[in-house]
């Protein structure tokens, strides 16, 4: 059946891309635009997994030979049911092997064009690790530095109105990248549903312009960074250090983290984690201005007595550009944050400023 199978690359002359992987494995990732129609599930997978080593090979491929038939069927009574004679799938599973091989058979004796992906999803992610090592060097990068509560993402969005390309790397690892950084309720993506978002962003930047982009650390929660954009940001000659007063900071921290602040649970087990970098004491000091409801002083101390050394023993060290860096005063909390955004774009000299932005002057409103 080799002439059902098409390369990678061939993935955009088709109407849909059909995952037929478990749940599962389409949850932890997929190629973009793909659906889920599964022809074993996960339990059946387990199932047949567990029948190829104890039983025998020949007994797993009859049951499961039996259980893709009838997901198969299910299928093309349900999902696919309403697809027209000349429609055109692309089918994949985890290696290019039997389970995407046997509903692009069956949709073909159907009289549909269906063809299967050559390597299945590992031939995708392939493309992805080469293209994460390949494609952050060929772009240039505004790095924006600041303490933590400057609301350098504000700033970032406020940057993607008035027309700049902006790379969001926390919205894309759904975190915001400090020890209270965490989402509650809302889980990080796995490692490589993120690479292939970031893949997805990177590819989309017009590389004869500049990206603005936050300093990160390596990691960010539990997704850890490629190191070729890492290499990229630390190289880059254009940096904004982001400047807030106090007061402000801290206003922007019980408004950014104030969700925390009502699960206790949730907060006393962040602060814990604490405990090896500033001892427990410290941290029971904290945790009692918690208790009190002093949520303003936690806010405070947390700010001069954590983020800010972290920030000042790590910045420079990761961030050489941060020696001539632009400085910015910014307010976060002001409602002309499109305006403050332009007058960035404004301080940048102009051979840096090339094509940052192409969208209008901000309206008297907007100033």
């Amino acid at each position: 059946m080799n002439f059902l199978r098409v390369p990678l690359e061939s993935a955009g002359d088709f109407d849909e891309i059909i995952d037929v992987r478990t749940p599962l494995e389409f949850a932890d990732d997929h190629i973009p635009g793909a659906i889920n129609a599964p022809v074993l599930s996960n339990e059946e997978r387990v199932i047949v997994g567990t029948m190829y080593k104890q039983v025998s090979p020949f007994d797993a491929s009859r049951v499961g030979a039996a259980m893709v038939a009838r997901n198969i069927a299910t299928h093309l009574e349900t999902t696919f049911a309403d697809r027209p004679r000349n429609w055109r799938a692309l089918v994949y599973c985890w290696r290019g092997g039997m389970r995407s091989e046997s509903m692009t058979v069956i949709m073909n004796k159907i009289g549909w064009r269906a063809r299967q992906l050559e390597g299945g999803y590992k031939a995708y992610r392939r493309d992805v690790v080469a293209s994460l090592d390949a494609l952050p060097p060929t772009l240039d990068y505004i790095v924006l530095a600041g303490h933590t509560g400057s609301g350098k993402t504000r700033l970032l969005h406020a940057l993607d109105d008035s027309g700049a390309q902006v790379l969001d790397l926390e919205a894309l690892a759904m975190h915001r990248g400090s020890v209270l950084g965490a989402m509650p309720d809302v889980p990080q993506p796995s490692q490589k549903s993120f690479d292939t978002a970031l893949i997805g962003a990177l590819r989309g930047f017009d590389p004869k312009r500049p990206v603005f982009v936050e300093a990160e650390s390596r990691r960010i929660g539990r997704i850890t960074l490629p190191e070729s954009l890492m290499t990229s940001l630390r190289g880059s000659t254009v940096c904004v250090e982001v400047s807030v007063s106090l007061e402000e900071r801290v206003d922007l921290l019980l408004q950014e983290y104030g969700h925390l602040l009502a699960l206790p649970g949730h907060f006393r087990t962040q602060l814990l984690r604490l405990v090896p970098l500033h001892g427990r004491a410290v941290i029971d000091q904290w945790l009692a201005l918690f208790d009190a409801g002093q949520q303003r002083e936690l806010s405070e101390a947390l700010i001069t007595r954590h983020y800010d050394p972290a920030y000042s023993r790590s910045a420079r060290k990761m961030l050489p550009g941060l020696a001539t860096a632009i400085p910015f005063g910014f307010h976060p909390g002001a409602q002309d944050l499109r305006a403050q955004a332009q007058a960035l774009l404004a301080l940048i000299s102009p051979a840096d400023r090339s094509g940052c932005a192409t969208a209008p002057e901000a309206s008297s409103g907007d100033r």
